[in-house]
């Protein structure tokens, strides 16, 4: 009997086990004249190609299938196949088609073929003919992310749910890479400093890297483009101390292999470089915002063109058009790790974005009213906010200009009109001002361009007025 065949009859013996088994087990089950010396060398292969999880290092070591044992941790199991008895758990997000592509890379690595990255898929994407995200569903999200007028400056509603979306956006990317810090955990962390007594150094650093990714995404959303830089800046930040220093940021100059899949990516570093160029140029020229974002999100998780971090690249990738027009963010909640993983593997073997769609989808609505939920708890003051860089630059030139009294109420109800600010709200956007003004002292000047000075001088002649 062939090698290969030899340890397909392992596998399938061990997925048709509950729990680990024992050699002696397997010995018994298989009826063939394997030597115990013969099984203990093929599960040992099969544990090197992350096929097969052994418990133990004594002759009381069992062994389970890998695909087994992922339903055992998530209590959740993939998708069965047809031939399996009881009852099945099916993801809410996923639809009748999605289901159909899971089942496909849902089946025993034996039985996929090995597949290579297709250059033609990419080349195929024509940007604003070309839609993966059907126009129903554009819409809807669109609906449903909306959070700003049009004159709010970019990056304006992530700077204003900055806390909540560093944590939870830094939280699920990091636990959809197997990362056990808690939600509490992570914002301890990245609010305090708090590390997590007994986790890993990686864990700790995977999440403070979130946190420097994002704050340059929303520090930069007004000049942010999609580029080959960006992209690679994004990957360098994430990377930064998780891999070696001359990968963090560049493509990788060797092969990898995907766990649990049969999908090969390139190797030749030239090929990488060439791809990334060609999916952030056809990115940028994409104009709907979730599509953009779902298009990079697809396209940098294929690609896997960097030494590791290559997925939660691609999912920061995914927000920069929703920082940019002040969209809700994608922030991954309430997404099963091993639905992801079915997700982006349809995505590698079957270049099918259907699961990753719904999944898309679905997170993304419930972000939406999670996020809705925060702004109203935090009781932002939409005026202010929106209109900030206005009012500091109107109260800047009052201080500068020492005017005071009518000439001052004048100028104010000026600009007011200059600005455009909305009708509806000019009398609050003038109240702010008033009230600036009466709390305005040394600490407040910061970032205004006032010197202690004038304020001294203005304050002087606010006095005699």
């Amino acid at each position: 009997m062939k090698h290969r065949d030899r340890k397909l009859d392992i596998l399938r013996e061990l997925g048709q086990e509950s729990e680990p088994v024992a050699l002696s087990h397997l010995a018994k089950v298989l009826e063939l004249n394997y030597s115990d010396r013969t099984i203990r060398r093929l599960l040992n292969e099969l544990i090197t190609e992350g096929l097969v999880k052994k418990f133990g290092h004594t002759r009381g070591a069992k062994y389970i299938a890998v695909k087994i044992l992922d339903r055992i941790l998530d209590h959740e199991p993939v998708i069965p196949s047809q031939d399996v008895n009881g009852p099945r758990y099916i993801s809410s997000c996923f639809g009748s088609e999605s289901l159909e592509a899971i089942e496909k890379i849902n089946k025993p690595l034996f039985e996929r073929q090995p597949i290579t990255y297709n250059t033609d898929w990419l080349k195929s994407y024509q940007p604003n003919k070309t839609f993966y995200l059907p126009r129903n569903l554009r819409n809807q999200l669109q609906n449903a992310g909306h959070r700003a007028n049009g004159h709010d400056p970019a990056g304006t509603y992530a700077h204003r749910i900055f806390n909540r979306l560093i944590i939870d956006l830094s939280y699920n990317s990091s636990r959809l890479e197997g990362n056990t810090y808690s939600l509490l955990e992570t914002e301890r962390l990245l609010l305090h400093g708090d590390g997590t007594e007994g986790k890993l150094d990686e864990e700790k650093v995977m999440i403070l890297n979130h946190k420097e990714a994002i704050r340059y995404l929303v520090d930069n959303a007004a000049s942010l483009k999609i580029n080959q830089n960006v992209i690679c800046t994004i990957h360098y930040l994430l990377a930064d101390g998780l891999v070696e220093p001359k990968y963090a940021g560049k493509v990788r100059d060797f092969g990898v292999r995907i766990s649990g899949s049969t999908y090969i990516p390139f190797e030749d570093p030239k090929q990488l470089q060439l791809q990334i160029d060609k999916i952030s140029q056809k990115a940028a020229m994409i104009s709907d915002p979730f599509e953009q974002s779902f298009f990079l999100l697809v396209h940098i998780s294929y690609l896997q063109a960097f030494a590791d971090v290559n997925k939660r690249t691609a999912r920061l990738a995914a927000n920069i058009s929703f920082i940019k027009e002040n969209l809700v963010p994608l922030a991954f909640s309430d997404v099963v790790i091993q639905d992801y993983m079915s997700a982006i593997i349809a995505i590698y073997e079957l270049q099918d974005v259907r699961p990753l769609i719904d999944l898309y989808v679905y997170s993304y609505l419930r972000t939406c009213a999670a996020y809705d939920s925060t702004v109203k708890s935090l009781g932002f003051d939409e005026v202010r906010v929106r209109f900030r860089h206005q009012r500091r630059k109107i109260i800047r030139e009052i201080i500068i200009n020492g005017f005071v009294g009518n000439q001052l109420e004048e100028y104010i109800q000026s600009e007011a009109k200059k600005n455009n600010i909305p009708q509806q709200i000019r009398e609050k956007f003038i109240e702010d001002i008033f009230e600036d003004l009466e709390q305005i002292n040394e600490s407040r000047i910061v970032g205004l361009g006032v010197s202690l000075d004038q304020l001294k001088r203005w304050l002087q002649l606010k006095s005699k007025n």
